[in-house]
């Protein structure tokens, strides 16, 4: 997937990107740029740190390996999608489902996802000092998102970065758990354009390096206090 990523940059020429990687993707993009692969402007890490719970790690992957004989229907997959995310309001409109799923030749739908990724399971522990390597590293604009209710990163899980890249920001958003774009868009969008409109503005060179205060969402978007 680094090599993956390499690709999509080397496509932007000259430019120097921004990595904005939710779980999965956010590893990725931290190893990119600890092992000196990308060379990124500002790093977003959304709902993903070194340290991740196992619990959540296995919620995940029980739901990825779900039904590999296929679902029968798109209704079939809310329901599956429902039972992961209980405080989520069930969507009425299926139609954005066939983007996460794909279509068989048996009449069936299945992830649209490569199985080979968990064929030998994730080994935490390795994850974890690797990536805790990395951002001890960092020297680059980064802020943390967290999903209050995320069963993966927990706000020690949190904290523990904060303490590796001690210059990273931290925004942790109030009623949505692992998809946290998902849950709450309006609070992930704007807190990623505020960081980024401070630390890359547009058309000119940056202003301000990450500031010492680490925002905290912890309810409706606006709704900021400091963490200590």
């Amino acid at each position: 997937m680094v090599q993956d990523l390499k690709c999509v940059v080397a496509a932007l020429g000259n430019r120097r990107p921004v990595l904005v990687g939710a779980s999965l993707g956010g590893g990725t993009s931290l190893v990119a740029i600890g092992e000196d692969h990308v060379d990124a402007t500002a790093l977003v890490l959304v709902d993903v740190a070194p340290h991740i719970e196992k619990e959540g790690v296995d919620n995940i992957v029980g739901f990825m390996r779900q039904k590999p004989e296929g679902f029968i229907s798109l209704e079939e997959v809310a329901d599956a999608i429902a039972r992961y995310q209980p405080h989520r309001k069930r969507t009425r409109n299926l139609d954005g489902l066939s983007k996460n799923v794909r279509l068989g030749t048996d009449g069936r739908y299945r992830w649209h996802w490569d199985p080979f990724i968990l064929a030998d399971g994730v080994e935490l522990e390795q994850r974890q000092m690797r990536l805790e390597a990395y951002s001890a590293r960092l020297t680059l604009p980064t802020l943390l998102v967290r999903g209050a209710l995320s069963d993966l990163l927990s706000e020690s899980g949190a904290q523990a970065f904060l303490k590796l890249y001690p210059d990273s920001e931290y925004v942790n958003v109030a009623d949505a758990a692992h998809m946290v774009a998902v849950d709450r868009n309006d609070i992930f969008g704007s807190a990623v354009i505020e960081f980024l409109s401070r630390v890359v503005p547009v058309g000119s060179k940056p202003v301000q390096k990450p500031h010492e205060r680490r925002p905290h969402h912890v309810g409706p978007a606006g709704d900021i206090s400091d963490i200590p």
